[in-house]
């Protein structure tokens, strides 16, 4: 009998360890009194913590529903968190039987200085690889056994937070108004994830290039240099060592992953918008995986959908980032997207979203803007990326305009483009470039001549829209995309105290380095007080046979006239043409040279050359 009462005692303590909760994590872990969004969403996890029952006391803050999913070992709370909450410490007392957690979860107060500002066309952004930019604190170099290693391209290379702020003055100095870097969050995956677009916590800044405090340092620092900061996030996927695939909050929480399948996206972005295109391919598009170490998040679960709109809120409120590039934007669920965008906009309303609409054609990249004609659905998506322009200028300024490809070769192919932004709701508010992290580098190995580099620079400052510059772009750093995406996105020279030449500073740059970099500085900083160009209308002039690219920004009595010649001989061209634009103009100082130009005759341009005229 003894025996028997033994076993039975033990048999219920075992019993009842199994079964008692714990309570590993809530995300995030504070939030702010006084958001115009009432309602907030708390991920708690832990072992069987599903199971419990919730208990609250706190002023202000009522409990709008307490959610189970498919698995015990989470809990999704709603809160209320209403006008009359005050800042303090709410405790979340979680009961089940006879076992009672409490986790103490801070309200802030919100602070008054200014946030979400916002970037448009009177900016210009500065696209960092973090990894690859400069280290500023070698003590984050090697973390979980991941090595630097600065001679395999796809390694990690030690760039950090701390190299960026410490050069701020840098990118300041140049002209420009705002850095983009690509993912900071936390990428704990194997072989270290460089690029950072396998995210493995979304409310952690990966403590290889720094911790949250430090980035909402930098960008305090930013801001008090003029610089604004745009924060690049990652919704339609995690990296596979987020701790979600240990154990995921929902058996929909990724696409196929309730038995661990991988289904491989067809990465047919246009299925979303042709009409002709079956529902299978619109399905595996959105519901497939990035890659293999990519898993598709569900956006569908409204838990995940709620959990991802509220993280952007976080970043934005801590850390008063300014903008968002979002990455793979037609990848993931639609709808889902236009909510995210509008909740940002409500919270934020002069904040703006960029998203990677990758597309070689202006209609498609424009059934993506907001307030579409062509788009039944409103994507709230304010800028998109201009890949079509992209395209056309990495060929268009090494051919002739007028060469045996024929008339509407070289410069014709930018004014094709642009030609038809009738197709865009707002043309003013696309991302414009020449290049970027995912893409062969605009500059190329061994050019000794910088007309081509000149006259696509002039060209991507002076026409419609927001323009983007990536790192090294000043320097001339080049890389092939055919080599690996670690090739163009090589170390800044001089970002590493072991460098044996520095590029930040002129003496540590060859003389056409300097010339390249001397002339991007000029034409930035004049960019940024010319009101012509960040808020003008556009006007250009068809391309004829002269192979010369005429166009104009205006705004009130502020006009800049442009002058492209393409060709390798000198042009002469009749004014008469152009004389809605000149009207009683007689003189136009080039920005370039200071020289002024008469307006009443012909005006000869160079071969391979520019004109950038302020009409006076």
């Amino acid at each position: 009998m003894i025996n028997k009462l033994l076993f039975w005692c033990l048999f219920m303590a075992f019993a009842k360890s199994t079964n008692a909760m714990q309570l590993s994590s809530v995300e995030p872990a504070f939030w702010w009194v006084g958001m115009k969004n009432v309602e907030l969403q708390l991920q708690v996890y832990g072992k069987n913590i599903g199971l419990s029952s919730l208990i609250i006391d706190y002023p202000g803050v009522e409990v709008k529903e307490v959610a189970k999913t498919s698995n015990p070992n989470y809990l999704f709370l709603y809160l209320t968190i209403t006008p009359v909450a005050r800042p303090g410490v709410l405790k979340l007392q979680f009961i089940s039987g006879q076992q009672r957690l409490t986790y103490d979860f801070p309200l802030l107060k919100r602070e008054v200085a200014a946030r979400g500002q916002g970037f448009g066309p009177e900016d210009a952004l500065y696209l960092i690889t973090p990894d690859r930019f400069a280290n500023g604190n070698r003590m984050n170099d090697e973390l979980d056994k991941v090595q630097v290693n600065r001679e395999n391209p796809n390694s990690r290379h030690g760039g950090d937070l701390a190299g960026i702020s410490s050069r701020l003055d840098y990118i300041s100095d140049m002209g420009f108004t705002t850095i983009w870097l690509n993912p900071v969050q936390e990428n704990n995956m194997p072989g270290g994830s460089y690029h950072g677009y396998s995210i493995t916590d979304f409310y952690k800044i990966d403590r290889r290039f720094g911790t949250n405090n430090e980035y909402r340092e930098l960008i305090q620092k930013a801001h008090s240099k003029g610089l604004k900061v745009v924060m690049d996030m990652i919704f339609n996927h995690c990296g596979i060592s987020h701790p979600w695939l240990s154990d995921l909050p929902d058996k929909d929480w990724i696409h196929n992953g309730e038995g661990g399948k991988y289904v491989q996206t067809n990465h047919f972005k246009w299925a979303l918008m042709d009409v002709h295109a079956p529902q299978t391919e619109k399905d595996q598009l959105v519901n497939g995986w990035f890659s293999k170490g990519m898993p598709d998040l569900n956006q569908k679960n409204r838990h995940l959908a709620t959990y991802l709109i509220q993280n952007s809120i976080w970043w934005i409120e801590f850390a008063r980032i300014d903008g968002i590039r979002q990455d793979t934007y037609p990848y993931p669920d639609m709808d889902f997207m236009a909510r995210w965008c509008s909740a940002i906009e409500q919270e934020y309303p002069n904040f703006n979203i960029v998203g990677e609409s990758w597309y070689p054609q202006s209609s498609a990249a424009a059934w993506w803007q907001q307030n579409s004609v062509i788009n039944k659905q409103d994507t709230n998506l304010k800028t998109v990326m201009d890949f079509a322009l992209t395209f056309a200028a990495q060929h268009a300024f090494d051919v002739e305009s007028n060469s045996n490809e024929g008339d509407e070769a070289g410069l014709f192919k930018l004014y094709e483009v642009l030609a038809q932004d009738f197709l865009y709701p707002d043309p003013s508010h696309l991302l414009v470039f020449l290049d970027n992290h995912d893409m062969a580098r605009f500059s190329r190995e061994g050019e000794t001549d910088l007309s081509r580099y000149k006259q696509a620079i002039a060209f991507l400052l002076t026409i419609r829209g927001i323009p983007q510059i990536y790192y090294g772009t000043e320097i001339l750093m080049d890389g092939k995309k055919k080599q690996g995406d670690g090739y163009i996105r090589k170390d800044f020279p001089g970002g590493w105290q072991e460098d044996a030449i520095n590029a930040f500073d002129s003496a540590g740059r060859t003389p056409l380095q300097n010339e390249a970099f001397s002339y991007l500085r000029k034409l930035l900083r004049w960019r940024k007080n010319s009101i012509a160009v960040t808020t003008g209308d556009f006007i250009h002039y068809t391309p004829d046979s002269t192979g010369v690219y005429v166009y104009a920004r205006k705004k009130d009595d502020h006009t800049v006239l442009v002058m492209i010649n393409s060709t390798y001989t000198d042009k002469t061209l009749a004014v008469d043409r152009f004389k809605e634009i000149l009207k009683d103009y007689s003189t136009g100082t080039d920005v370039l040279t200071g020289l002024n130009i008469g307006l009443k005759k012909p005006i000869t341009i160079k071969s391979r050359g520019v004109y950038i005229l302020e009409l006076k």
